[in-house]
């Protein structure tokens, strides 16, 4: 994963000081320029990365070669970190290279480091929506998790001081867990509105995991999400684009006599399960259970009768 590959390429730079695009893909496996757009995503996100250009050339870490990381400022070495720390809880092979990375960052820097490690989850799953652009407070809000500090924000008309312990990036759509006087909440951070990081020292949990945090949340809102299950058959070839839909409210049951896969689909109601589907027409058949498939039945005639060729 691309994660991994940040680090172990900031890792060969500081070993050998110059590299090119074709040297590192040798190393790490993959194509030229895949190896391109990693070295020139370090440099955008402010890891002192510079091409050379001419004979000889390649790319350096300011300062040439180093077995240390003194050459990074704070914010640099905060980048890298944010950069690969998302894909760590899922690596083993990116939670050793952190490890080791924090080890070589001088002691002003690592705690920060460690903290922009820890800050941002990602979870691929959707729930039925995604989200068009990154939400303009994901860096104020960001900011605020990694340097421990409280932020003050609007959401949904109300004031809120929260101790920030994480950021969420659910397929796009971001979410913030905080500690708030209410207890621990979450947060759609496209509907945060005024959000300051503030002077105040904020509060973590011993221990405290985000991984496992976010688990719970999911868990917990499935729960609620999921009171009722149809049993849906549908063509295999059609099949990623309802998963893509539906998220986790799709669960794959196994193959059907006729060659058709069969699928679970949840939601709260079975007119919410019909509303989902009412949209596939033929493509999809409700196996049951009947209340769902009496809704299909429902929406169709208000369909037909609604919208007769005129």
């Amino acid at each position: 994963m691309r994660a991994d590959r940040l680090v172990a390429t900031l890792l060969l730079m500081q070993a050998r000081g110059q590299v090119t695009a074709a040297e590192l893909a040798r190393e790490l496996e993959v194509s030229v320029a895949t190896a391109r757009r990693d070295l020139e995503a370090l440099s955008a996100a402010g890891v002192p990365v510079y091409p050379q250009p001419g004979r000889g050339g390649g790319w350096s870490l300011l300062g040439g070669a180093r077995t240390d990381l003194t050459g990074l400022t704070a914010p640099e070495a905060q980048a890298l970190f944010l950069l690969a720390g998302p894909a760590a809880s899922a690596a083993p092979e990116v939670r050793s290279a952190l490890r080791k990375l924090v080890r070589a960052l001088p002691g002003t820097f690592r705690a920060d480091a460690e903290a922009a490690a820890e800050a941002v989850v990602i979870d691929h799953a959707r729930w039925g929506e995604h989200a068009q652009s990154r939400p303009e407070l994901v860096e104020t809000v960001q900011t605020a998790v990694v340097r421990r500090r409280k932020v003050r924000f609007l959401y949904k008309n109300r004031e809120r001081l929260v101790d920030p312990l994480g950021l969420v990036d659910k397929d796009a759509v971001w979410y913030l867990l905080a500690d708030t006087e209410d207890g621990r909440r979450t947060f759609r951070v496209d509907r945060i509105t005024d959000a300051v990081v503030t002077d105040l020292d904020a509060e973590r949990p011993a221990g405290f995991d985000l991984a496992q945090e976010w688990e719970r949340v999911v868990d917990e809102v499935e729960r609620r999400r999921s009171g009722l299950s149809a049993t849906v058959l549908i063509e295999a070839r059609f099949l990623p684009v309802l998963r893509d839909r539906l998220g986790r409210h799709c669960v794959v049951d196994g193959a059907a006599d006729d060659g058709r896969v069969r699928v679970r689909v949840t939601a709260p109601t079975a007119l919410m399960i019909a509303q989902h589907l009412a949209g596939w027409g033929a493509l999809v058949e409700v196996v049951g259970p009947e209340s769902v498939r009496a809704e299909l039945h429902r929406l169709g005639t208000e369909l037909v009768r609604r919208n007769q060729p005129r």
